[in-house]
């Protein structure tokens, strides 16, 4: 099964090409940097690119995994409009993948596990979650002050990528565990879960976990 894996959540993305296999077996075959602030330009011809230099064509893929969020409003507006586009056309299955959610499994940790990426702007993009075994249960994902974290962060592990949000919490006296920063083979392995799982989406149903509203929204609001 070929996998068209898309992140453009932060201030850079990629796209990658991975073929999935029996049970949990992936192969990233190629990941495309993406430069931030071109996401628009870049995405869609990059998509067309990565396929040729494979012999593939888009008829090929087999399933979309994207990063929902949480991220750049602009970055995941148009990842996703990529995506929901192709996935029309193709009809094909699309597996949305939450970074917060995908950090907690990442921690391989049990019971109430928060994880947390830099929001910018002294913010915190938190997400805690209850895991049991492969059952994990979304408690709330959102928008906090550092401070707001740490606070709702006791009596939970903490798992993040972030050297500074680790240092923060182990300051606190909280349980961190520290991960690597996310690759796209990581994405795809968890998307690729998904997708075994039935855990899909449609192109309608897919929407982007902003957490912060746009700088227009929050422009309007102060005007008003």
């Amino acid at each position: 099964m070929i996998l068209l894996v898309t992140d453009t959540s932060g201030r850079n993305g990629t796209v990658a090409l991975a073929r999935a296999g029996n049970r949990d077996q992936i192969d990233v075959l190629e990941v495309v940097p993406l430069a931030g602030g071109m996401f628009s330009a870049q995405l869609v011809p990059q998509i067309a690119a990565l396929l040729q230099r494979h012999g593939l064509s888009k008829t090929d893929l087999d399933a979309f995994v994207v990063v929902t969020g949480p991220g750049s409003f602009t970055g995941l507006r148009v990842g996703l409009a990529a995506i929901k586009a192709l996935a029309e056309i193709l009809q094909k299955p699309i597996a949305a993948v939450s970074l917060l959610e995908l950090i907690a499994i990442a921690s391989r940790s049990q019971g109430r596990v928060v994880a947390v990426l830099d929001g910018g702007r002294g913010e915190v993009f938190f997400g805690a979650y209850e895991i049991a075994g492969e059952s994990v249960q979304v408690l709330r994902e959102e928008l906090l002050s550092k401070a707001d974290f740490l606070t709702e962060a006791r009596d939970s592990v903490v798992a993040t990528p972030d050297p500074a949000l680790a240092a923060a919490a182990r300051d606190a006296g909280l349980a961190v565990v520290s991960l690597e920063p996310l690759r796209p083979g990581m994405i795809a392995s968890f998307g690729w879960k998904k997708l075994q799982a039935g855990v899909t989406v449609s192109p309608e149903q897919l929407e982007a976990n902003y957490m912060r509203r746009s700088d227009a929204e929050i422009f309007v609001k102060k005007s008003s």
